[in-house]
């Protein structure tokens, strides 16, 4: 698939998956960095440093939840440059990737 280069901008994916317990004060340092959009999917599961978690575990009420924000480069260092320090804490992870934006509202990039 080729589209055109003018509907398209190239951006930083990052995707954090924490805690959702964390999911508050992770927030608090997303608006810290200025980030003006961002997506939550909650009581997701999987394997990790933390062992694993099963949001269909009702006897032990671990979830993990997952942002995934889209932003241009310089808003991404800073974004991780205000995240890492706590990151372990929050007993996670956090993935960058390049990709495109779909031209669209600039309010959410």
């Amino acid at each position: 698939m080729v589209l055109p280069s003018e509907i398209l901008i190239s951006m930083k994916r990052i995707e954090i998956v924490i805690n959702e317990d964390s999911l508050g004060e992770l927030r608090e340092l997303l608006e810290e960095a200025n980030v003006r959009g961002f997506t939550v999917i909650k009581k997701v599961g999987g394997m990790g440093s933390t062992g694993e978690r099963n949001p269909e575990d009702y006897a032990l009420a671990e979830n993990n939840a997952v942002i995934v924000l889209a932003c241009e480069e310089k808003q991404a260092e800073k974004v991780i440059m205000t995240i890492h320090p706590r990151l372990k804490e929050f007993g996670g992870m956090c993935l960058i990737s390049d990709c495109k934006w779909t031209i669209g509202p600039a309010v959410s990039y």
